[in-house]
């Protein structure tokens, strides 16, 4: 079973991209962020062609999530419990006897901001449901743009980006909260390059100089984490023309 998540920032503008990715690399699933489109207007008939069944939790302009699998999809969830807002980053459906979560973290735009009470808030409520979702399922896996990067290692600069959004204290305790509930960061658990990154700013020649952050992860429960055998980062759609600023991240288990 191979495992995907990958922020495409607009499904409209990244679909040939996609297409070729999943030609070449053809995950069992695949999660994808920042879809930007309604429902509706979801390419679903160009991933049906390649096999892929669509679950779509999309709006227009901003936000969306959505998950494609090679396996029938059940038990569609697109809205976290608590949440009350209209904004789309929520997704969890069941395949096969694996639970799987798609998210979209809000961004925070500052610290200190509304924005990022917002996103604490957000991540709360995450928390919560992960909790309880981990009473029911054995496998369970959490997939995603987190918008944090966990630790310095996942920073290219972090002097520099000290006490910024991303990064900040209450952020990485948040995603440590998630961690305390028995879910692995699998990507951490193989040996990576130094400097191994999912996200590069399109200014200042970022990618080129791989000035970059981790902030897409794939977190799994105990059970699935013994069946891992690799997780990377596939960098090369990000230099690609018109590439998406985020990178697919993948896991592999038996």
């Amino acid at each position: 079973m191979k495992l995907a998540t990958w922020n495409v920032n607009s499904i409209r503008v990244r679909l040939p991209h996609v297409l070729d990715w999943l030609q070449a690399r053809r995950p069992d699933v695949l999660c994808l962020q920042e879809t930007k489109v309604e429902d509706h207007a979801f390419p679903v008939n160009a991933l049906r062609e390649m096999g892929y069944s669509v679950c779509s939790n999309g709006q227009k302009t901003y936000n969306g999530v959505a998950t494609l699998s090679l396996k029938p999809v059940r038990h569609v969830l697109t809205t976290l419990p608590g949440s009350g807002d209209e904004q789309k980053r929520f997704l969890a459906v069941d395949i096969g006897k694996t639970h799987i979560v798609n998210v979209y973290v809000p961004n925070g735009a500052e610290v200190g901001s509304e924005k990022f009470r917002y996103k604490l808030s957000w991540l709360r409520r995450l928390t919560k449901y992960l909790a309880e979702a981990m009473t029911r399922y054995n496998r369970v896996i959490v997939m995603g743009d987190y918008n944090i990067a966990p630790a310095d290692e996942d920073v290219y600069n972090p002097k520099g980006w000290e006490g910024s959004v991303l990064v900040s204290p209450r952020e990485r305790k948040a995603f440590q909260g998630l961690i305390d509930l028995g879910l692995i960061d699998i990507f951490r658990e193989f040996e990576q390059p130094d400097a191994s990154y999912s996200w590069w700013d399109y200014r200042r020649a970022a990618f080129a100089r791989n000035w970059g952050l981790r902030i897409d992860h794939i977190l799994c429960s105990a059970a699935l984490a013994r069946q891992c055998t690799s997780s990377d980062i596939d960098t090369a759609p990000r230099g690609w023309e018109r590439p998406s600023d985020h990178a697919p991240v993948i896991a592999e288990f038996k």
